[in-house]
């Protein structure tokens, strides 16, 4: 198998306590491999990014400032990842729907230091599917090859028109308790 012809611009949403290690994920597979086109906030960004309690409003500003040119939003699952609302409003923005912006496809990747206990988000997990049903999204153990990753986003990206995304869930209003 080879890589996809098409490098797909992939929103990378994390919890900036992994951002080492989700940065060493972008520079082998973005940087070394040309696997997708990284697009993502960062973690120095300084308070608040949306200053609202108003859920569309959210929404809009997350998938209009953020995701609007992304078509796959990865979610790096470190160890906390689950509990961050920013993490929350990403995904949930990310399978929002609208007449400015296509929803994006959905996937999730256990990071290394994460391999013994991963869990994933509430709105990821809502979205997993099972053994009959299939899912909007999936999540992997960290990929080993560039030509691994890009079946993972490819897989992504093409079930965006073939399932409904399971997207209800009221937004996180904080942070949830990591220990």
């Amino acid at each position: 198998m080879t890589l996809s012809q098409v490098r797909r611009k992939c929103f990378i949403s994390y919890h900036h306590e992994d951002e080492e290690e989700v940065q060493k994920f972008i520079d082998t597979f973005d940087h070394t491999h040309d696997t997708f086109i990284a697009r993502g906030i960062g973690a120095g960004m300084p308070g608040d990014v949306i200053d609202s309690n108003d859920r569309d409003y959210i929404m809009r500003r997350v998938r209009e400032s953020y995701l609007r040119d992304s078509t796959v939003t990865i979610v790096m699952l470190g160890r906390c990842t689950w509990a961050r609302r920013y993490v929350d409003w990403e995904i949930a923005s990310t399978l929002r729907n609208d007449a400015r912006n296509k929803r994006s496809g959905l996937l999730g990747i256990v990071l290394p230091s994460a391999a013994q206990t991963p869990q994933a988000p509430v709105r990821l997990k809502d979205n997993l599917g099972s053994s009959l049903t299939p899912g909007y999204a999936k999540w992997y153990n960290y990929p080993h090859s560039a030509v691994q990753l890009a079946t993972m986003i490819d897989t992504a990206f093409s079930v965006r028109d073939k399932v409904i995304p399971k997207n209800d869930r009221l937004l996180f209003s904080y942070n949830r308790e990591c220990r």
